[in-house]
């Protein structure tokens, strides 16, 4: 059966016109039990990470600063939200979202987060809506916990994967690779294990060349024992932070190639949502939903 994390504390109550589109993680769980994708058994409510798994990802400072509350007014400019303990409670529960749905992955092939990929989240701050970088903490605890030795982080997002990058930047054991709008945030960007940086209106015909060009030719040469995907669907064209010229269509053929060969080549893979920004959350909805759909399809 695919798990799937959710918990109601992932919609956080935010200032009147805020760009960020909470109502998604309500409306996304209601869309995929509504049309039959998904029963509530599929659900799991997660909880809270013990304080050494988050620690094996980011600074002791940072994380002691940021759980009380203590980060800097600039420190909070940065992230994008207004900080509080519901905030950083949130943070934390999406984070044990992702460790446990990294259990889920080895048992049933895959699992994936309604929330997480939170990639700006460096190891010593957060930026962009990211505090904690969940699939970091959660690469950290597989290999921590025997469970995985090689990790790769396949990040699809249109916006570069610079704290994930900058976390693992001298760690052999876990390849980063971040496909992603050269013109998109961050404008300074950090190295991953590998780059593509595609030009401004990239369309499916070329991202799904590229995609495929070099996927399974990464997953020959590096041999992981688990995938991590962040399915971020800020590549479409309507997409109001992006910056590429994709259609639902070929956002949802990205993600059936990727899940298709992990699940060809028999790699566990756990999947964070990430950024949809479109101004019609519909096309949000429908984006991420794709996902979910391709997930059961191809493995259950």
């Amino acid at each position: 059966m695919l798990k799937i994390a959710y918990h109601p504390i992932y919609k956080h109550p935010l200032p009147e016109g805020h760009r960020f589109p909470m109502a998604k993680y309500d409306l996304l769980p209601q869309q995929l039990l509504h049309e039959g994708t998904c029963e509530t058994d599929n659900f799991f409510e997660p909880t809270y990470p013990d304080n050494a798994s988050v620690l094996k990802a980011h600074e002791e400072n940072y994380f002691e600063n940021l759980t009380q509350l203590n980060l800097k007014p600039s420190e909070v400019r940065k992230i994008g939200f207004p900080l509080s303990r519901e905030l950083v409670n949130r943070e934390l529960i999406i984070a044990d979202g992702t460790i446990k749905g990294c259990e889920f992955a080895l048992k049933n092939g895959i699992a994936m987060n309604i929330a997480g990929g939170t990639h700006h989240a460096y190891s010593n701050r957060g930026e962009a809506f990211c505090m904690l970088n969940d699939q970091a903490i959660a690469a950290r605890h597989l290999q921590s916990s025997g469970l995985a030795k090689k990790i790769v982080i396949v990040d699809l997002d249109v916006h570069q994967g610079n704290g994930t990058a900058e976390i693992f930047q001298n760690d052999d054991t876990v390849f980063t690779f971040s496909m992603h709008g050269k013109g998109n945030y961050p404008f300074k960007k950090e190295r991953s294990d590998l780059d593509i940086a595609l030009e401004k209106g990239t369309n499916d015909t070329t991202f799904l060349r590229l995609l495929k060009e070099t996927l399974p030719r990464l997953i020959d040469e590096q041999e992981p024992d688990f995938i991590f995907y962040l399915c971020g669907v800020d590549v479409v064209e309507t997409d109001k932070l992006g910056t590429l010229g994709m259609s639902i269509k070929g956002c949802s053929e990205r993600d059936r190639f990727v899940l298709q060969t992990c699940h060809e080549q028999n790699i566990p893979v756990q999947c964070s949502m990430g950024g949809g920004y479109s101004p019609d959350i519909k096309i949000i909805i429908d984006a991420h939903a794709n996902t979910f759909r391709l997930a059961q399809e191809i493995y259950f």
